[in-house]
């Protein structure tokens, strides 16, 4: 429920613009609403364009790096680090609000979830806009005088901020957020935040809501305003759209969401239209200015919505449309292939959203492209003539591995299961890609940890790597591989590619790989297959791997890590520690929901 000025007759302030005028030196208020609103998104377009600049300026460092490096096998020079630099990364940029708990979930029980912590840098930056939010509430506003007065001050000063922050907060909630790829920032960073900002939208339309009802109830009784609710219209709808915005708080949150997720995200939608609807209404019947904000509001929707729908029917249309295999592998997941109906320009570290309408009829899940292949299209005898035929002779295929869970991947799992070899054919249509184009060509000395289905996303990086050093387009000296698995029977899920990956020219001069079996049945299950391809029963420990690579590193060490949260936190906090024994950088991929 948000509004700026509204009349006595509507909700009985007609003395509170009188007495704003007071209390802010003959200062209209309506003018300080708008202004305050202005420069709450002057605050978060300076933050983002200060992002950008920090995002480019360290793609400038890491070309300079790479190129630099081409013909460097020692580069001693990137290896060394600045104390200044290692103090911002161990204690800010990398660092967990205490100890090592970042990405580990809190998981009270084994149906109970309640979520992960932000790290230091995103915690800042919520307290901050936070205070600020809190700020711009209260700012100008007299709170000695009148309760009546008071009171219609703070609606109309929190509605209109709750509605100036649902441009960001529809903003982020976006797949094809336009800053992910202006600032660098990840989708599960954007994620944070659109909960938070969702949660500062709740408060402030909470805020609203009971100013005006204590307004209108300190002159008459609370059964009247009430009343007044119910029997004005726009009043009614801004009631019906707060009252939407508390259930999403309440649905969202971490326990119910991962408890219910698929259910979680219909109802999500839903109260989020209607939140919309009645706000809209709200401002309309009114005619209230801040009805320009909601035009942005539902303009980001529909780019979003129509980004999507362009995205599936371009990729999955046309060309016969898209061929899907489910293959049932050991240790309960899915190999899912889809052949594409167009070229897709794969680079590592992407990811796609799949419908599987026989599976899930309306809901899309993402999942990490594992694999891609490109080969020409054997029908046709017809030699290509221009640019057009090649690229229409193409075809692409995707690759994903699925862990079994509950819901959408429980259900892809037993169909596959219950089908003749383990292999299912289906309808898949690929919404992307998402993110990708983030490689790690620069750093002379690459680790990559990866933690069972976390694996998916390592292996392009491999192949990318391997391919770069055998046609000297990258920094890359030594690439180490380190897989942390439950059992030996999850090798299945990744064993056509990595015989691809082990044939590649020139791999055993850069690739070693480390399989960490941490649940082995028998030691005859843990063998080595040679030097460069070692097998340990047990979890690795982080501090010895990367201290034996820190003591001959060979350039900047670049670090990434995917998978279970616990594994990533130690990583991260093995990282930390070293910051002072070389130049070292940390990279996270996860994916919270």
């Amino acid at each position: 429920m948000s509004s700026a000025n509204t009349t006595a007759g509507a909700q009985g302030g007609g003395n509170g613009a009188g007495a704003a005028t007071a209390a802010t030196n003959s200062v209209d208020p309506k003018v300080v609403d708008k202004l305050l609103s202005h420069y709450l998104l002057l605050v978060l377009g300076a933050l983002s364009a200060a992002i950008a600049v920090w995002r480019f300026t360290t793609i400038l460092i890491k070309y300079v790096r790479t190129v630099s490096s081409l013909n460097n096998d020692t580069q001693r020079y990137f290896a060394a680090s600045s104390h200044k630099v290692s103090w911002f990364k161990r204690n800010i940029q990398y660092a967990p609000i205490f100890g090592k708990r970042h990405n580990r979930e809190f998981q009270l029980s084994a149906a109970v979830n309640a979520g992960t912590l932000p790290t230091r840098l995103q915690l800042l930056f919520l307290v901050g806009y936070f205070a600020t939010n809190i700020a711009f509430c209260v700012m100008t506003i007299d709170f000695s005088g009148p309760l009546r007065q008071v009171a219609s001050l703070v609606r109309n000063r929190t509605g209109v901020l709750s509605v100036v922050n649902m441009i960001p907060l529809f903003l982020m909630a976006g797949r094809n957020n336009p800053l992910i790829k202006l600032i660098g920032m990840s989708f599960d960073t954007f994620n944070l935040l659109h909960r938070w900002l969702g949660r500062i939208v709740i408060l402030e339309a909470v805020a609203h809501t009971l100013a005006f009802l204590v307004s209108n109830a300190s002159t008459s009784s609370w059964g009247t305003a009430f009343q007044t609710v119910f029997r004005v219209p726009y009043m009614l709808w801004g009631f019906v759209a707060t009252c939407a915005f508390v259930i999403i708080g309440i649905q969202a949150s971490s326990i119910f969401r991962h408890a219910y997720y698929e259910t979680f995200k219909i109802v999500h939608i839903i109260l989020a239209i209607v939140s919309v609807l009645g706000l809209w209404y709200h401002l309309d019947l009114k005619r209230l200015a801040q009805i320009q904000y909601m035009y942005a509001v539902v303009a980001l929707w529909a780019f979003d919505r129509a980004a999507r729908f362009i995205r599936v029917g371009y990729h999955n249309f046309g060309s016969g449309g898209t061929k899907t295999l489910v293959e049932a592998l050991p240790g309960g997941a899915c190999r899912v292939t889809v052949t594409m109906a167009r070229p897709w320009n794969f680079k590592p570290g992407q990811h796609a959203y799949l419908y599987m309408p026989t599976i899930s009829l309306w809901q899309s899940h993402p999942f990490t492209v594992a694999w891609s292949e490109e080969a020409e299209r054997p029908d046709g005898d017809q030699l290509p003539m221009d640019r057009r035929d090649v690229l229409a002779k193409r075809k692409t295929t995707l690759s994903f591995v699925i862990r079994s869970r509950t819901g959408f991947t429980g259900n892809l799992y037993s169909q596959a299961s219950a089908c003749i070899d383990g292999r299912m054919l289906t309808t898949c249509l690929v919404e992307g890609p998402y993110t990708g184009g983030q490689t790690m060509h620069s750093y002379g000395t690459v680790m990559l940890f990866a933690g069972g289905i976390g694996i998916t996303q390592a292996v392009p990086h491999v192949r990318d790597l391997v391919a770069a050093y055998n046609n000297g387009t990258a920094a890359v000296r030594k690439l180490v591989l380190v897989w942390v698995i439950q059992s030996p029977e999850h090798l299945e899920w990744i064993r056509p590619w990595m015989t691809e990956i082990l044939a590649m020219e020139k791999r055993r001069e850069v690739l070693r790989i480390m399989l960490f079996v941490s649940r082995p049945r028998s030691t005859k299950e843990i063998h080595s297959p040679s030097a460069t391809v070692q097998m340990f029963p047990g979890r690795p420990n982080v501090d010895t791997l990367l201290g034996i690579e820190m003591e001959n590193q060979v350039g900047t060490l670049g670090v990434s890590v995917c998978g279970p949260g616990a594994l990533s936190d130690e990583v991260r906090r093995s990282v930390r520690n070293k910051q002072y024994d070389g130049n070292i950088e940390f990279v996270e991929e996860a994916f919270s929901w």
